[in-house]
């Protein structure tokens, strides 16, 4: 996946890819994208190619306060509409294959005989625009206030993201921070969603899950590979968040693929 720090928006252009994230696995098919929020996936894993056999996506990254200001630019009815679920279906589907026919105008743009970079700002605006509107308008929007709030916890997720195979105390990433344990805490929730060592948890368990589902890995590799000392541990943990045991849950998500 690509390797910044700012918010991006990734769009499938040939095959099919499952990223993996501390929420889950999400597929997305050719014309399908997502975009980033601060628990950006570790990894996308391609699972079909297309008809040439081959997979093709475009990373159009931007600015959080480009984001931001297309926010405050909105009309207001049109942000209420975003934030209360009141945006149509067919409404959605629009601006999201709005948002590929404008990422095909700006890759058009930036090898034009002119490449101009006030033509790219413009119509990476329009992106932003059209994916407020789509089908992840309401996250996006909630992911760019937090994003305002959390400049300070980049790194320190950052870096649990890189290191959440090893032990570590809060009290440390705090300290780094020059923040008291409480106020990082406070921060840290308000910009991931969840405490540090949650969202540490949850990086484990859904490597945990990749590793035994496409390197085959049996549960006792598994959570041995993603730092868990205690099987048993590593078993509670992966039904309260998957809702099933680790083998149970492989087999379910084997006969899934298959259908």
């Amino acid at each position: 996946m690509p390797q910044t720090e700012r918010p991006y928006l990734y769009l499938v252009l040939d095959g099919a890819l499952r990223l993996h994230t501390p929420s889950g696995m999400l597929d997305y098919m050719a014309g399908q994208y997502s975009i980033s929020q601060i628990d950006t996936p570790l990894r996308g894993t391609v699972v079909s190619f297309s008809d040439r056999q081959d997979f093709l996506a475009v990373c159009v990254e931007f600015l959080s306060s480009e984001a931001i200001q297309t926010v405050l630019g909105l009309d207001n009815d049109l942000t209420e509409r975003i934030m209360s679920d009141q945006m149509g279906e067919q409404e959605m589907s629009a601006a999201d294959r709005a948002v590929l026919e404008s990422t095909g105008r700006l890759l058009s743009a930036m090898t034009s005989a002119v490449p101009s970079d006030f033509i790219r700002g413009l119509i990476l605006r329009e992106i932003i625009y059209y994916a407020l509107c789509g089908s992840c308008g309401k996250q996006f929007i909630q992911s760019i206030a937090n994003v305002r709030q959390a400049d300070e916890i980049y790194k320190a997720n950052s870096w649990i993201k890189e290191n959440f195979r090893d032990s570590f105390a809060v009290e440390d990433l705090a300290g780094q921070r020059n923040m008291s344990v409480s106020l990082f805490h406070q921060r840290f929730r308000s910009a991931v969603g969840m405490g540090p060592l949650q969202c540490q948890k949850r990086l484990r368990l859904t490597e945990a899950r990749r590793l035994m589902l496409d390197e085959r890995k049996n549960v006792t590799e598994a959570s041995a590979e993603v730092g868990y000392e205690s099987l048993s541990q590593f078993i509670r943990d992966y039904r309260r968040m998957f809702g099933a045991a680790p083998r149970e849950d492989i087999m379910n998500l084997r006969k899934g693929l298959k259908k």
